[in-house]
């Protein structure tokens, strides 16, 4: 394994993790996180990411049950969260103002004692702001993310899908206030999906040392290779709560783009999904690259990536950007 600061810091973060995003508590229960938990710590990921709003707060849960099972000491493990969409969805927005779709104090102060009661921690190490709030002040957001790290509940604090204008402002403000900056930010970044990571936040990384945890390698599936001929049964694009996804994972352009990444696949001795995931370490500014998995087999498969970096030459690079021209967004 491979390990990375994460931005300006000095903690180090595997350049692979494994996220819980769809698969804990709807397809991976506390068993089955305990077997891929201990597997992936086997391979030297020491980074495990969640969010508040994952299975409505079960998937912390199973996380914080699997990791109690496990007994590794403290140090040797990072842990994050995200706030911002919150777990009750049950009732009409107008019946949960300041319980969901916010980044305010009264929110964000709740909502850190509520993950770290489903973990059974006494701190996490990241917390994010899963979503820009235009609806509070950036500087109510910003001090009490500062003020959750002041009181040991969390140890860094970032951002999720924030524009780079967005997190520009967090960070001066903090700069200005004195207070603990936004180290991290957590983007989707994919072959279908660049143009932020590379070319929107490019200035911040030289000049406030942003670091990146990035997710969806994979483009949710696509990039795997398993949905060139339909949504398979078993696949996340089959699962109810994910149909929005469908429609992208069965785009015949994309598809076909992955078809023409297949031999490129091969050639350096890969799966699509392992290159998919080393080329997306590759970037110097991603501090690691969180990968899903449903099964240990899927997971040992993910982290075998790391062996293709080193062969992503420019000349393999080139032939990469050529079969997906013209698809990125």
């Amino acid at each position: 394994m491979q390990y990375r600061h994460l931005g300006t810091s000095g903690l180090r973060v595997s350049a692979l993790s494994l996220g819980s995003w769809v698969t804990y508590h709807n397809q991976v229960d506390t068993t089955q996180a305990v077997e891929m938990l201990a597997a992936a710590h086997d391979a030297g990921v020491n980074f495990f990411d969640n969010a508040e709003a994952y299975a409505l707060g079960k998937s912390e849960e199973i996380m914080g049950a699997a990791l109690k099972k496990l007994g590794w000491p403290r140090l040797n493990y990072v842990v994050s969260t995200k706030f911002f969409w919150g777990i009750d969805r049950s009732v009409p927005a107008e019946q949960a103002i300041n319980r969901r779709d916010t980044l305010n104090r009264k929110y964000l102060m709740q909502a850190i004692d509520g993950s770290l009661r489903r973990f059974g921690l006494d701190h996490v190490d990241l917390v994010y702001c899963h979503r820009p709030d235009p609806t509070t002040p950036v500087e109510e957001t910003v001090r009490a993310m500062n003020d959750m790290i002041v009181a040991g509940k969390a140890l860094y604090w970032g951002t999720s899908e924030w524009p780079a204008e967005a997190i520009r402002t967090a960070w001066e403000l903090a700069d200005r206030h004195g207070w603990h900056k936004p180290l991290m930010e957590q983007p989707e970044y994919h072959l279908f999906h660049r143009k932020r990571v590379e070319a929107e936040y490019a200035p911040l990384y030289r000049d406030i040392g942003l670091g990146l945890t990035t997710w969806s390698p994979l483009a949710s599936g696509l990039l795997s290779g398993k949905y060139r001929a339909g949504v398979p049964d078993g696949s996340r694009g089959a699962m109810k709560n994910m149909a929005f996804l469908r429609d992208r994972l069965t785009d015949p352009a994309r598809n076909a783009a992955v078809e023409r990444l297949a031999p490129i696949a091969a050639e350096l001795g890969g799966t699509l999904a392992q290159l998919a995931i080393a080329w997306a370490a590759r970037n110097p500014h991603v501090s690691t690259v969180i990968t899903g998995a449903s099964n240990a087999a899927q997971l040992e498969s993910n982290l075998g990536a790391l062996a293709l970096v080193d062969k992503l030459t420019p000349e393999v690079l080139a032939r990469i950007d050529a079969a997906t021209r013209g698809l990125e967004d």
